[in-house]
């Protein structure tokens, strides 16, 4: 999510998904996009509105910290990267 910024059939699809389950069943989004970057994510700012409005009206937020996994379970750190 968020990598890449929606074009316009992006756009509609993921307002279909959100306005369907919207009220009726949870939707989990992961980014590494900070939210308040996701409007200019999704381009268009009807639909951004439209979207944004519907998965964070009631969201629950759970920031993550730290180290990737990928890094902690392969035993990586910044200097064994560099050699």
């Amino acid at each position: 999510w968020g990598m890449e910024m929606l074009d316009a059939t992006e756009r509609s699809n993921l307002l279909e998904v959100i306005d369907t389950r919207h009220g009726k069943l949870s939707t989990v989004v992961a980014s590494q996009l900070p939210v308040d970057k996701w409007y200019g994510m999704i381009g268009e700012a009807t639909f951004a509105e439209a979207i944004l409005d519907r998965l964070i009206h009631r969201a629950i937020r759970l920031p993550l910290t730290g180290e990737s996994m990928r890094k902690q379970q392969s035993n990586l750190t910044h200097a064994d990267q560099n050699e």
